[in-house]
């Protein structure tokens, strides 16, 4: 089986045959509570809180980073001591974390999230080394993408023109597209693919149009 932690439902981007086989499992990743409900084989586990707080840096309290840290990195971090036993017991087994362009790409006012989620990506790597060759371990990397979470940033047709031009290939990315990479990742497609960062976003971190 399939293990999906979130705050919300993102098994609701993905196919049928994938939901199929996956349980959702909602918790606090801001809090100490136990992470309960796992199931005692599991193939595959996709950890996709995130949050969007954008500020600039002199005006990020210390409790808005401690939180961003919380949910993004220290929430995966329950999660995956959490799921250890059962991806030992299933043999093989495949993670994927969620991290954000802003990490590679240096973006005013993301000082907080991209903090965080490079605290993601390191851990992406470490885990991958030291969990190979059971474990897969893998991350995906969006730019800006239309979910609920950005909906004050792509509330109006200007708001979503001005994004769109930043990207090189002149879009906003969808949840569907990026749980398409998830899945990718945690099927046997990828069997030979660790500790890499897979980065939907429009061509933002690399491309420099004229």
């Amino acid at each position: 089986s399939k293990a999906m932690c979130d705050a919300a439902d993102a098994t609701s981007f993905l196919p049928s045959e994938v939901t199929s086989a996956a349980s959702h499992i909602a918790f606090d990743a801001d809090s100490d509570s136990p992470v309960e409900g796992l199931p005692d084989e599991i193939h595959g586990l996709v950890y996709c809180p995130g949050t969007i707080n954008l500020k600039p840096f002199h005006r990020i309290k210390e409790e808005e980073f401690l939180h961003d840290y919380y949910v993004n990195f220290l929430g995966a971090v329950r999660v995956l001591q959490a799921a250890l036993p059962g991806m030992k017991k299933a043999g093989n087994s495949s993670v994927v974390l969620f991290s954000t362009v802003a990490v590679g790409t240096g973006l005013g006012f993301h000082a907080s999230i991209a903090s965080a989620k490079g605290a993601v990506e390191g851990l992406v790597r470490s885990l991958a080394c030291e969990w190979s060759p059971r474990i897969r371990v893998n991350g995906v990397a969006p730019s800006l993408t239309d979910t609920p979470l950005a909906a004050t940033l792509l509330g109006s047709e200007d708001k979503r023109e001005v994004s769109e031009a930043r990207h090189p290939l002149k879009r906003i990315g969808t949840a569907q597209e990026v749980a398409a990479l998830a899945e990718l990742l945690l099927s046997d497609n990828a069997a030979s693919v660790t500790g890499q960062m897979l980065r939907p976003d429009g061509g933002l971190s690399s491309l420099r149009p004229l």
